[in-house]
């Protein structure tokens, strides 16, 4: 249709007269983001004027940026727990926000081993869907004729669990996935799906994942974009299909369903799509029967543009893969979003990953800035850091992001370090650089430096009966394989040659380790099937001294080298696999219940 040029848009010619809209919104709100983000402060204030939490600092019903900033003190979660667990034992006065707490979304961050819980409300389910509205807006002004086919999203909800006080507590995306916004969602050609909401609602991981699979296979040359929320959620896609095409294929044949997909709703829904389709059954069957997997993405779905994922921070360990399976098909990193808060989104999405860009949208939350000195010694409460505002921040800097938000965070540091990397209009965007903090990832799972030095001292018991101990160590995210997993390299200090640890004992070691991860690793290892086997690759005696006397070489102090607790450096990992005399996998699955939470 015909777009009304008065409503065109500086970002480029919109498609149609809705998305001239939603681009024209972006514009309002980055050229007054200053305008903006002193609005969303005075209305996060005032309505929430009588919460405890504002009354404690003396700033009830006060909304002006410097009273605020003067009073409240920048907070980590562990600040913000004994309010949380009050709400999750069933409080419902106003502790943190005027507006009821809706549930608690489970961040993939932890606070001592356990999922950390982001109290929301309901309004922020407008505020998430609001952004989601933006994306296809702003994707269309670089991939025309979207619309004239579907998206393979492999799209999952996890377990959920309720709180001693009644109030559900899960993962933002399942949050939304089970939400009226999404389920009765308003027709739109541009966001059609080859998953129907009942094969994304399917709380089991394989027929969810099965049938999406046999969706998006019958539907193939509709496909026009293939995604996940994660880059590791799309390659598992791929590793499933490896190990269960034939299956798929004679599903296609027959025009009927696998005995091992029970759920009744997907049953009712597939029931009417299934038919006969030897034809295409013989094409699965010759494509993926091949040896060689390159470019399997776009022979199989030939008219796909792009694969809409997550390929930043750790993610961008996966992009050679993701390069191969697809034959270098472009990258889409579309919005930039937590359990916390919906950030912002990529005015870019067809931008080279390490490019990747979002511009915060200044009406999401109130946004400021810490400035990041890796090597500072940090600050106490008696001479708090100065923040800066989003406006203020300069190109180049790097920053922790801090947040005030409808749902009660108020200056909460988020733990995300950003760097600057321009501005649209006055709104700053930021290139993703890490999480804080975190040492390994394979999907959203996130370990640090402490969790891992707990779970080799933990495994490292076991070595006690041998006279043996953990000389040194340290570890990798091998993401070649599929799902990827941890790799932990030891250096052992054997006293007894002749009662050493033997294999089985190893072994042992590595399920001992995963016992000792957090509760989002497990689940990862247990329910969701994206984390493989821990391994522990024991090297040589004298492989870290050799390990250091490289780092010297290039340069290390030798009064200040440590020991790197994570590595991904080519030569060191040639080094050490170099060394490796015995490697073994974690035997069985460690521990992991959705339980009730405490």
């Amino acid at each position: 249709m015909a777009v009304d040029s008065a409503i065109s848009s500086p970002l480029g010619p919109p498609t149609c007269e809705k998305d001239a809209k939603a681009l024209q919104f972006i514009e309002e709100m980055t050229r007054n983001a200053d305008a903006v983000q002193e609005r969303v402060l005075a209305e996060i204030l005032s309505r929430n004027a009588e919460t405890e939490y504002l009354k404690r600092f003396n700033v009830a019903g006060e909304t002006d940026i410097e009273t605020f900033k003067s009073k409240i003190p920048m907070i980590t979660y562990e600040d913000l727990q004994p309010e949380i667990q009050r709400i999750a034992n069933g409080d419902r006065s106003a502790i943190l926000s005027a507006h009821p707490i809706s549930e608690f979304l489970t961040s993939s961050g932890t606070s001592a081993g356990e999922r950390k819980l982001m109290p929301t409300i309901k309004e922020e389910l407008d505020r998430r869907q609001l952004l989601y509205s933006l994306l296809m807006p702003v994707m269309n002004l670089y991939v025309r004729g979207l619309d004239k086919g579907k998206g393979l999203y492999f799209l999952f909800v996890k377990s959920e669990t309720k709180t001693p006080g009644g109030l559900l507590a899960r993962p933002v995306l399942t949050s939304y996935y089970k939400s009226e916004h999404f389920k009765t969602r308003p027709y739109d050609p541009y966001t059609v799906y080859t998953s129907p909401n009942e094969t994304i609602l399917c709380p089991d991981s394989f027929q969810s994942m099965y049938s999406q699979m046999l969706c998006g296979l019958l539907e193939r040359k509709q496909v026009l974009r293939l995604g996940a929320v994660f880059a590791s959620g799309l390659l598992r896609a791929i590793r499933f299909l490896q190990l269960n095409w034939e299956e798929l294929a004679e599903d296609i044949r027959s025009g009927s369903l696998s005995s091992k997909i029970t759920d009744p709703a997907i049953i009712g829904c597939l029931g009417n799509i299934i038919k006969p389709d030897p034809e295409l059954a013989a094409f699965v069957s010759q494509e993926c029967s091949k040896e060689n997997w390159e470019g399997i993405i776009t022979r199989i779905w030939p008219n796909t543009k792009y694969l809409d994922v997550i390929v930043t921070g750790a993610m961008a360990q996966y992009i050679p893969t993701l390069d191969y399976y697809s034959g270098g098909l472009p990258l889409a990193c579309t919005m930039y979003a937590s359990s916390e808060c919906y950030f912002g989104l990529n005015l870019n999405p067809m931008c080279k990953p390490s490019e990747v860009s979002y511009t915060i949208m200044p009406n999401m939350a109130y946004f400021e800035f810490l400035p990041h000195e890796p090597n500072s010694s940090g600050f106490t409460r008696d001479s708090p850091p100065k923040l800066v505002d989003l406006v203020d921040v300069e190109i180049g800097k790097e920053y922790e992001l801090v947040i005030t938000t409808y749902a009660g965070l108020y200056r909460y540091r988020v733990g995300d370090i950003l760097r600057v990397t321009g501005f649209h209009n006055s709104a700053p965007q930021f290139h993703f650089v890490r999480r804080k903090n975190v040492l390994l990832s394979i999907d959203s799972d996130k370990t640090d430096e402490a969790e891992l030095q707990r779970a080799v001292e933990n495994a490292s018991k076991l070595l006690a009966k041998f006279n043996t101990t953990v000389a040194e160590y340290t570890s990798f995210a091998d993401t070649k394989t599929i799902p990827g997993h941890y790799v932990i390299y030891w250096e052992l200090l054997v006293k007894d040659q002749a009662n050493s640890p033997n294999e089985e004992v190893l072994s042992q070691c590595c399920l001992e380790m995963e016992e000792s991860l957090n509760s989002v690793y497990r689940q990862g290892r247990v329910a969701d099937n994206s984390i493989g086997p821990l391994e522990i690759r024991v090297v040589k005696s004298g492989t870290f001294e050799e390990l250091m006397d490289y780092a010297i070489s290039r340069g290390a102090s030798i009064n200040q080298y440590k020991v790197p607790r994570c590595v991904n450096f080519t030569p060191i990992m040639e080094l050490l696999d170099s060394r490796v005399v015995t490697a073994q996998f974690s035997p069985a699955l460690p521990r992991w219940t959705p339980a009730r939470r405490r």
